[in-house]
C-alpha cells in the first residue's frame, strides 16, 4: 500500500494507481485525466456517464505509475453537473526510492 502522511509514508516512491471508484451524482458525463508531478504525464480515464440516482459506486479502471498522481475532474457541455461525496484510488507501491 502507498504511504500517505496519515501513515507516515513519505511519498518519495513509486506508485502504481489502478483504479478510481467514485460516489457521484449530477447529470452529463464526467471526463477525469490522472496527472503526475508538473503534469509531465497524463492518462486519460474513460468517460463516466452520471445520473442524479445512479445507486451505484462505479470503479473506473486505469493504469497509471508515478510519484505522485493528480485526478482532475471535469464536465464540458453546459448545464452539466456532478456532485462527488467520496473518491477512493486504488494503488500500491512499487518502488520505494527512484535510482541514483
Amino acid at each position: 500500500m502507498a504511504g500517505t502522511a496519515r501513515e507516515g509514508g513519505t511519498g518519495e516512491g513509486v506508485v502504481h494507481f489502478n483504479a478510481v471508484r467514485l460516489r457521484v451524482t449530477g447529470t452529463g458525463n464526467l471526463k477525469m485525466k490522472m496527472l503526475s508531478l508538473d503534469d509531465e504525464f497524463s492518462d486519460d480515464l474513460s468517460d463516466l456517464p452520471i445520473k442524479e440516482k445512479s445507486g451505484i459506486e462505479p470503479t473506473m479502471p486505469c493504469n497509471f505509475m508515478a510519484q505522485r498522481m493528480a485526478l482532475e475532474i471535469k464536465t464540458v457541455n453546459i448545464n452539466e453537473y456532478f456532485k462527488i461525496n467520496r473518491i477512493i484510488i486504488f494503488s500500491r507501491e512499487v518502488f520505494t526510492s527512484f535510482p541514483e
